[in-house]
């Protein structure tokens, strides 16, 4: 049945679906995921490869959830939801399958500075050395040159042992974080930037981030628009002001405000989130359900702010 307001065209209402989840029905309009359900209903499903914005590649598998009927767990951020499905988000079979997941992650790559890990390890009863010592704490580095990376006692795979990749001012490389998520390929690919900067190198367990023929960055494809800094669900892509800052101890989340403006480079209109610590802007981002970014932003937006804080020594603006 089509809707017709007087001096509009025709709108078709959308279907609602109607699933229980963990003992309770949630409607969510067709063509939703099962996360987004989840979401609806409260549930605080976690997840590490998938972004709101781009496609999901069902790539980290810590967003399983247990499906009547269903022989294997689903990946609640692909699966759409359809009618009577019934949905459990936290049985001993989902919770071993996302305690099995983090921990190997966690032995496998340096997860120090991903969000809410902390909170999923203690909510799991995660042993993060069951398959070999920590990844973050089976590399020292040297204070005196960040760029090193000394393997530990601990087995450390081949791209734990890679070097941050400095190569410009804007932002960061440091593989030994990178939990193959894919999301910086596609932002840079066809689901955004289309500027292909980004690919996948080698293959099974030699599989890695690249550039093509791992050029540097400046040597490459990349315009350094920064959307794949923006996707990076783990910090292996990060602000050279923030890597600077964590290598100096500085870096303090809970000291930082952030303020929403908007980009005055062009007329686009674009959205900056102004991250701010000790009156310096030290990230922008930019808010996903923004209707004209949508999280994305270009070179001017994302890394230009320092001429806002070039302030003369005498004290003069």
């Amino acid at each position: 049945m089509n809707i017709h307001y007087p001096g509009g065209p025709a709108v078709t209402p959308v279907k609602q679906i109607t699933i229980v989840i963990d003992g309770e029905e949630v409607s969510v309009p067709e063509g939703s995921t099962i996360l987004t359900a989840c979401n609806a209903a409260g549930k605080d499903i976690p997840t590490l490869c998938y972004g709101d914005t781009l496609t999901p590649k069902n790539a980290c598998r810590v967003c399983m959830v247990e499906l009547k009927g269903s022989r294997v767990l689903v990946p609640s951020c692909s699966r759409k939801v359809q009618p009577d499905m019934v949905v459990m988000t936290d049985t001993d079979r989902v919770r071993h399958s996302r305690r099995l997941v983090l921990e190997l992650l966690d032995s496998s790559v340096d997860l120090s500075t991903t969000p809410r890990i902390p909170e999923w390890k203690e909510r799991y009863n995660v042993d993060s050395d069951r398959y070999g010592k920590r990844a973050s704490e089976s590399l020292t580095r040297d204070v005196h040159d960040p760029g090193e990376h000394h393997a530990g006692n601990g087995d450390v795979a081949a791209t734990m042992c890679q070097p941050i990749k400095i190569d410009n001012d804007l932002y960061v490389r440091d593989y030994s974080k990178c939990i193959l998520c894919y999301k910086c390929v596609d932002a840079c690919g066809t689901q955004w930037q289309n500027s292909f900067a980004i690919q996948i190198a080698g293959r099974g367990f030699d599989s890695q981030i690249s550039t093509e023929f791992a050029a540097e960055l400046p040597e490459s494809a990349c315009v350094f628009c920064g959307n794949c800094v923006e996707v990076c669900p783990t910090g292996a892509l990060s602000f050279k002001s923030e890597h600077d800052m964590r290598v100096a101890g500085t870096w303090d989340e809970s000291q930082q405000t952030e303020t929403t403006t908007v980009c005055t480079y062009c007329g686009v209109g674009c959205n900056l989130n102004l991250h701010v610590q000790d009156n310096q802007i030290v990230k922008v981002t930019s808010p996903h359900d923004h209707s004209v970014g949508h999280g994305n932003l270009c070179i001017k937006g994302r890394f230009g702010f320092q001429h806002v804080q070039n302030r003369k020594e005498d004290g003069g603006s």
